[in-house]
């Protein structure tokens, strides 16, 4: 069975924010500000994915509105 790698990489940034909450929680106060890129990090990308799915599933909607139009 071939697992797809995207399916893998979707586990990602939720993995990242779990690290970064579980270091920020565990760790002593001087060494908390290394986890904080990484939680950043793996919000900013699920934002970009959410943001960029959004734009493209408007521009498929007005592509059938356009198709809709001409008939």
């Amino acid at each position: 069975m071939k697992i797809d790698k995207r399916f893998i990489l979707s586990f990602v940034a939720p993995l990242m924010i779990l690290i970064s909450a579980i270091g920020l929680i565990l760790r002593g106060n001087s060494r908390k500000i290394f986890y904080l890129p990484v939680g950043l990090v793996g919000v900013s990308v699920i934002l970009e994915k959410d943001i960029r799915r959004r734009l493209e599933r408007k521009n498929i909607l007005k592509k059938i509105k356009t198709y809709k139009k001409v008939k």
